[in-house]
């Protein structure tokens, strides 16, 4: 029988649950986490006794600490991600899905006896805050301490929890063990109608850490459909402007598409006087205001953000909020016990200690850090946060943005017509993988709202419902495509991002305040050059009139990649956005014809 640390509510729903499945994986211990600074020296302390971190130099980074995870077990694994519905129609075919009752069968079987010789961590969170109406409480039960320190950072934790909570039975109950790290028995399962999340055989972050991409999103947006809202895998900014107008934008990439940079961005000096505060860089919950507006929290309490390419020229901000209390995972680590990746500041050491624990050299083939590595940090590290990230009504949003990465075909920036051509646009958007997920590098793949992963039920009835939101929404935002990573013909980039970004979101402001010009094309509105505030730009006005490029013959192969996206959805995908497709295409051929 389990040792208990003795459990702090009186919520029987929440006890008996812990029990039953204490009962089923058997561990040694069960430990209940109250989210105290006590509670955190004490799991550090088990963690390093353990071997799971490894301190840095605390006079070079404070509080912070190194963890390196199972070679086999450094990205989402999607192939291994279910929605089990009650039906296969509802989780739609963008969805891998076995019937409930199957599943859980095959799962309990992993289960049994999974932590035997483990602590049983019962870790209770919040997505959202603590005051705020639309909070979602869960319960991760999980083996990894790392797990436990993570959420720790990423969501509210501990007694907030419990207090929300409170005698009902209406939370997540998520069971997450490492158990063997076994490729072959690695499913991450979610039963939206039982509130339930089970994942076993991964303690990568994406796979372990429930309350994130498992709740927040997938979970969420099955939930949103129901209720009226949104859940979307977007960051959230707020963009001052020199006459001091506030103003917000929400931005769906995909994963290591830049969110991060963006969410943090600081504007190059010719926009002195402009400024970026962030609100969250991963996930937004989007609901309709009293006033008619959309507005977006984010739901989350920290940072979970791809190390590589991070740097103080990239993101100065990020790099800030780093130099104290975090964690990094499968970085490389150099001889005085910091941390580096590809694309830090500064040539690369000498010598290193590789994501593998092995030896590296300065000049090595092999990357030291992982393209997926990642670190961990609360909200409250980055200097630059917005002091609205704690409302709990949210923030009033201007503009939507979608991008991924695309060397040809979509400029710069593009303006939909309106709301229903913008849910085109952003439906059947197509992104150049990455390595954030399991798989193939740099093929390109529809990823609609760049949320294909992590919707937790049929795609088609999920565009429908962007539809049904737009026309409940008074006074709507204006959606545009983003792309920073268009390529000329040399193979280069043709625009340089980072902080000059700002050039486009100026131009995406002053379009929502009927400010500035546009052009207008057969698939939506991009600026001319003269529309961009240029001033410094180290880019030659080739290239920029290259990056802002419309090509008929590109946008045609598009449109027949997207008729084939559609196709797949199968009969749920909304008549209106085949018609837009229809529209679409016959403006296209106009366009051959005339130009």
């Amino acid at each position: 029988m389990a040792t208990t640390v003795a459990a702090p509510t009186t919520n029987v729903h929440l006890s008996r649950w812990v029990d039953e499945m204490a009962r089923m994986c058997k561990p040694d211990r069960v430990c209940w986490c109250d989210g105290s600074e006590d509670e955190r020296d004490r799991l550090i302390g088990e963690a390093v006794s353990a071997g799971v971190l490894t301190p840095l130099d605390h006079s070079k980074r404070p509080g912070s600490y190194y963890s390196r995870s199972n070679p086999n077990d450094v990205a989402r694994t999607e192939e291994l991600t279910f929605v089990c519905t009650p039906t296969r129609e509802e989780a739609g075919p963008t969805n891998n899905w076995m019937a409930p009752a199957e599943m859980y069968a095959k799962l309990r079987g992993l289960f049994d006896g999974a932590m035997t010789g483990r602590t049983m961590y019962v870790v209770p969170y919040i997505m959202g805050l603590p005051d705020s109406p639309f909070a979602k409480v869960g319960i991760e039960l999980t083996d990894s301490v790392y797990v436990a320190l993570n959420i720790r950072i990423m969501a509210r934790m501990g007694s907030v929890a419990l207090q929300r909570l409170g005698a009902s039975d209406d939370f997540n109950r998520g069971l997450h063990s490492v158990a063997d790290c076994d490729p072959s028995r690695r499913f991450i399962v979610h039963f939206p109608q039982d509130n339930t999340i089970w994942s076993v055989g991964s303690g990568y972050g994406g796979n372990a850490l429930l309350n994130k991409k498992c709740l927040a999103l997938r979970m969420a947006s099955y939930y949103a459909r129901n209720e009226g809202w949104l859940a979307e895998h977007m960051l959230l900014l707020e963009a001052t402007s020199p006459e001091g107008e506030v103003r917000y934008l929400s931005a769906g990439f995909p994963s290591a598409c830049g969110k991060t940079n963006l969410a943090m961005l600081v504007p190059p000096p010719a926009f002195d006087g402009w400024r970026i505060r962030t609100l969250g860089d991963d996930i937004v919950w989007l609901r309709i205001g009293e006033d008619g507006r959309l507005y977006a929290a984010n739901p989350e309490n920290g940072f979970f953000g791809v190390a590589p390419g991070t740097s103080t020229a990239t993101n100065p901000n990020a790099m800030k909020m780093l130099e104290h209390d975090a964690i990094f995972t499968n970085v490389a680590l150099t001889p005085d016990m910091d941390v580096w990746w590809e694309g830090m500041d500064g040539p690369a050491p000498e010598r290193l200690t590789d994501w593998r624990g092995r030896p590296w050299q300065r000049g090595s083939a092999e990357p030291a850090a992982h393209p997926n590595s990642r670190f961990t940090v609360a909200l409250d590290n980055n200097p630059a946060l917005s002091p609205f990230v704690n409302d709990p009504k949210g923030v009033p949003i201007s503009a939507i943005l979608f991008g991924g990465r695309r060397s040809t075909t979509v400029p710069l920036v593009l303006e939909s017509f309106n709301w229903t051509h913008g849910v085109y646009l952003a439906g059947t958007m197509g992104s150049e993988t990455t390595a954030a997920k399991t798989g193939a590098v740099g093929v390109l793949r529809r990823d609609p709202m760049a949320n294909l992963p992590f919707v937790g039920y049929d795609m088609g009835t999920y565009l429908q419902h962007w539809l049904e939101m737009g026309r409940r929404i008074p006074r709507p935002p204006r959606i545009f495509l983003v792309n920073w990573f268009r390529r000329g013909e040399d193979g280069k980039f043709l625009w340089p991002g980072f902080g000059d970004n700002m050039r486009a979101l100026q131009w995406i402001l002053d379009r929502c305040d009927g400010r500035v010009g546009a052009r207008e094309t057969p698939v939506g509105w991009t600026p001319r050059v003269s529309d961009l505030d240029l001033r410094d730009l180290p880019a030659r006005p080739a290239a920029v009139e290259a990056s802002l490029r419309f090509d008929v013959d590109e946008w045609r192969e598009e449109l027949r990649l997207q008729q084939e996206w559609l196709d797949h959805l199968g009969p749920t995908v909304p008549r209106a956005l085949r018609l837009q497709h229809d529209l679409l295409e016959e403006s296209l051929e106009t366009a051959r014809r005339v130009g």
